[in-house]
């Protein structure tokens, strides 16, 4: 059971951002250091990637575990509203998969970087391995 007002749960909702998230942030840092540049949210592109290298056609999506379905302890869903929040996270989730593929068609590779993988040791080792390819 919820132990937010309905009224609470939509404010606190509402403050959930959908860019410039810390994860993404720390994304960002941490390439801008290995000294790739890239542009933010393409519009033209599907998905609107978190980061594109168009020269080396080639983007990074940062995901929510939370939001994106990801099968990790952090990925869960809630025990209340299940009726409302699985089709809802369900279709982020198949959105994701179909986003993935028009870009591959498109001739673009990707890679998705989840919330819960920002601490790994490789993560940086990974990135450079993406991008570097």
């Amino acid at each position: 059971m919820d132990t937010l007002t309905p009224k609470e749960r939509s404010t606190r909702m509402g403050l959930i951002k959908n860019k410039n998230t810390v994860p993404e942030l720390k994304i960002r840092r941490l390439v801008f250091r290995l000294g790739y540049r890239y542009r933010l949210h393409d519009n033209a592109l599907p998905g609107k990637p978190d980061l594109v290298f168009k020269a080396r056609r080639k983007v990074i999506f940062i995901h929510g575990c939370f939001w994106h379905r990801h099968k990790c302890s952090m990925g869960r869903l809630p025990k209340s509203k299940t009726d409302f929040w699985l089709p809802k996270l369900e279709q982020n989730r198949l959105r994701d998969l179909d986003n993935l593929k028009r870009l591959e068609e498109l001739g673009w590779s990707t890679l998705t970087i989840w919330e819960c993988q920002l601490n790994e040791d490789n993560l940086e080792e990974r990135i450079k391995k993406f991008l570097d390819e």
